[in-house]
């Protein structure tokens, strides 16, 4: 069993899938953790399936309802955090909205927005908010890890919106990395491939391939994203994983297929 200690640990979207297993993972390995997202209700179910091997949830987790895209918002999440903990040391800056397949043309200006508000616009919300704890606190510094994707490297078929949000990710944590290291934060983004989740679920039934094919893709159990996961958090803040890419080893992602 992990000792705990009092590092925090801030997940956004952390009431199901990627979230929640890393959320649940940080609070297994002795970090009080902070699970976000927009129902209270599946934050609160999450915290309790998952439990406390240290017999203290009631301090060592708590559940806060934030819509990410809402700036106000956000920063209501972060001054919860300050007074709660007094500092932050660890950002998961993983929530996120996978739109319906769409050319661009079908794409309303609606749903485009939507995406761009929760994908980006929330992604940098959060991260601005956790770079102004972390340059204030004492001793100064934590770590934010981005969610990326696969889909900030090569598009599937109609993910314009998805696609071109995540692309931005990788400039969001380029950029954050070098302001970071006056500050003694580290940014980094973990980029992740068909892992096995309600999200992934239609690939075992065959998604849409770029050559118009329909084909079943393989995809990785969940434990494999979380143990990179934590590899990327435990670091030391001398240390930084810029990007990180974990995926199914047989997805079609590199080469041709």
């Amino acid at each position: 069993m992990s000792t705990p200690h009092d590092r925090i640990a801030l997940v956004t979207g952390a009431g199901s899938g990627i979230g929640r297993a890393c959320a649940t993972a940080l609070l297994h390995d002795g970090w009080r953790v902070v699970f976000a997202g927009r129902r209270v209700a599946t934050l609160e179910t999450a915290i309790a399936a998952a439990g406390d091997p240290f017999g203290d949830i009631a301090s060592r987790a708590v559940a806060i309802s934030t819509d990410v895209s809402d700036e106000s918002a956000v920063a209501a999440l972060f001054d919860a955090v300050r007074a709660r903990y007094g500092r932050l040391d660890l950002l998961f800056n993983n929530a996120g909205i996978f739109l319906p397949a769409a050319t661009p043309d079908e794409l309303s200006a609606a749903d485009w927005r939507r995406a761009v508000d929760t994908n980006f616009n929330g992604a940098f919300f959060c991260l601005s908010r956790a770079f102004d704890l972390m340059r204030g606190q004492r001793p100064q510094g934590g770590r934010i890890i981005n969610n990326g994707s696969i889909s900030a490297h090569a598009p599937r078929p109609g993910s314009i919106a998805y696609t071109a949000t995540k692309h931005a990710i990788t400039g969001l944590t380029r950029a954050a990395a070098l302001d970071g290291r006056a500050f003694d934060i580290a940014v980094g983004q973990i980029d992740i491939g068909n892992v096995a989740s309600d999200m992934t679920a239609a690939m075992t039934r065959g998604v849409p391939q770029a050559d118009g094919s329909v084909r079943v893709e393989p995809r990785m159990d969940m434990a494999s994203l979380v143990e990179t996961f934590m590899a990327m958090a435990r670091l030391p803040l001398g240390a930084n994983v810029l990007f990180m890419t974990v995926m199914a080893t047989k997805m079609p992602y590199v080469g041709r297929g």
